[in-house]
């Protein structure tokens, strides 16, 4: 049983990764459904946290059906990180993660997220205060350094858990590479096969099926799988490693019904905490994922992607839904 602290999280944990527009209480909804073990937040800014932006206190919201969940933060200030790690106890999350991994300039070019990783005395000295800050569990979220030559994340991962932090979750990038290129696991595994590493070791990056999980799994050695961007469009992707893992067995594909239900929800879901407006608007990144399958879809989710009212959204989504029945 792998365990965050006190906390058990099942045999072989899948992590839905926080992304940034997208890791909001419907998404993580769904994909709790969708099989998730662990939830995380949004990343939320420390310096807009202290100051009390809306945007930033909004991201606290948390909810009983997606625990265990975590809250994640980011910043470049110790005392700010100090502070906001105490805001976001108090909404009591099963975790706090700092995030040392986001690759975005309007993040980095502030020293947040992966910036920390040109500075790894600091990252120390910062995780090492928020651990004194909190009850809770901390966990990392990083990338493998910040270029090819400041790969240092088995040093690192270990300093990291000498100071307290209770998991650590690596994409197998550097920040210089953002997302292109093939994720290197060689670097997860030294950090997972390190004798001195006793936390759990999550991999990241490039699992986008069963098979692939699988051999992550098995070739790694790593505690659990992260996922981010395959599970957009497809939450259904937890439930289907999982099962993978357990009888080597493909789970079908969702048909058609299945699809249109879960974009309806996930629909409901975010004008139910967001607004109509909000709600509706933010909804758009979304149906090109869902539907990324269909034939001929684009002229469909161009018109889709056009509509403010709920009712014709609602309207035009059921006309997908029969023009695609046999799918």
């Amino acid at each position: 049983m792998v365990k965050i602290g006190d906390l058990e999280i099942g045999e072989f944990p899948l992590l839905l990764a926080p992304m940034e527009d997208v890791s909001d209480p419907p998404f993580r909804k769904i994909c709790k459904e969708g099989g998730a073990d662990i939830m995380y937040t949004e990343f939320i800014s420390s310096e807009g946290l202290i100051r009390n932006a809306s945007k930033s206190v909004q991201k606290l919201d948390i909810f009983e059906f997606e625990r265990p969940i975590g809250i994640q933060i980011f910043g470049n200030n110790i005392e700010s990180m100090k502070e906001a790690t105490r805001i976001a106890t108090s909404v009591k999350p099963d975790i706090i993660d700092i995030n040392y991994g986001c690759p975005v300039k309007k993040v980095t070019c502030k020293g947040g997220g992966a910036a920390i990783l040109q500075d790894i005395p600091k990252m120390v000295k910062m995780t090492s205060e928020i651990v004194k800050s909190t009850n809770l569990p901390v966990t990392v979220k990083t990338r493998l350094g910040w270029d090819e030559k400041s790969k240092y994340i088995v040093e690192v991962a270990e300093r990291l858990q000498d100071i307290g932090i209770q998991a650590i979750s690596i994409h197998g990038r550097t920040r210089k590479q953002m997302y292109k290129g093939e994720a290197n696991w060689e670097l997860i595994r030294e950090v997972k096969d390190n004798p001195r590493m006793k936390i759990p070791v999550f991999g990241n990056g490039d699992v986008t099926c069963p098979e692939t999980a699988k051999k992550k799994k098995e070739k790694y050695n790593v505690d659990g799988i992260m996922i981010g961007r395959a599970a957009i469009g497809n939450p259904w992707i937890f439930k289907k490693i999982k099962e993978f893992l357990k009888s080597g067995k493909l789970i079908q594909e969702p048909k058609i019904n299945e699809k249109i239900e879960m974009v309806l929800n996930h629909l409901k879901w975010s004008i139910d905490w967001k607004g109509e407006k909000l709600g509706v608007l933010e909804m758009r990144r979304h149906y090109s994922n869902y539907f990324k399958d269909l034939p001929k879809i684009k002229h469909y989710r161009s018109q889709l992607v056009q509509l403010n009212d709920y009712n014709e959204i609602v309207q035009k989504i059921h006309e997908i839904k029969n023009i695609y029945k046999n799918y």
